[in-house]
């Protein structure tokens, strides 16, 4: 059986640690940037944890909010760009949906499906 098991997250011959740093390195350059491109498999699977930090910033208790994102972010500026400019614009009832998966083309040597990343 195959309980507990995450299909959006499961990458090909990735350990944890590989997996977890590059989720974390998507969503510290989609805070920075804006917008990214990717594979449509890397953006599913980065879109809950976007979901979850801006959540997270948009709670009450502020200083539990710095915690979990300096400790999820790798850097300041990123962290300091979504509380100053990206969490204060979904203030309010909604919960999900802050971002946007466009696709682009499909990638040519192995015809990965490649989108456009980006915070509505």
């Amino acid at each position: 059986m195959r309980h507990r098991v995450r299909k959006h997250l499961k990458f090909k011959k990735k350990s944890f640690q590989h997996r977890d740093a590059m989720l974390r390195n998507l969503a510290t350059d989609l805070f920075l940037h804006k917008s990214l491109k990717t594979t449509m498999k890397k953006a599913k699977a980065v879109l809950p944890l976007v979901d979850k930090l801006i959540n997270i910033v948009n709670s009450k208790d502020e200083m539990n909010a710095i915690r979990a994102v300096k400790a999820y972010l790798y850097t300041k500026e990123s962290s300091l760009e979504l509380f100053k400019n990206v969490a204060p614009q979904y203030k309010g009832e909604k919960t999900s949906g802050f971002t946007r998966i466009t696709p682009i083309k499909y990638r040519d040597w192995d015809n990965a499906k490649i989108v456009l990343l980006e915070l509505i």
